[in-house]
């Protein structure tokens, strides 16, 4: 990585450093992994994902400790780990006002 924290690294740049820094990780676990970045092969797996979320029947959001986790219509869970996510699926607070 960059001195400068990335401040003239491009997308792709930034795309191809966290997917090799992920394929690492994964290698010191003894897990292979593999990374897609070519469209064709992308959008399939968007297509898949797409599949995948549409067996969702139920998502507990926990922004406090960035997780989300997915109960699938087979009774199973997906736990995703995610700074981003679990806020954009929570409610902002609401306070009731008395009138």
């Amino acid at each position: 990585m960059s001195q400068d924290a990335g401040t003239n690294d491009t997308p792709d740049d930034r795309m191809s450093e966290a997917t090799s820094r992920i394929l690492e990780l994964e290698a010191e676990l003894e897990a292979a992994g593999d990374a897609t970045t070519a469209q064709g092969a992308l959008a399939e797996l968007k297509a898949i994902l797409h599949d995948w979320v549409e067996t969702v029947t139920a998502v507990v959001a926990t922004p406090g400790v960035g997780r989300v986790v997915l109960i699938h219509a087979n009774g199973r869970e997906s736990r995703i780990a995610s700074p981003d996510l679990p806020m954009l699926l929570s409610k902002p607070a609401r306070f009731a006002t008395e009138t």
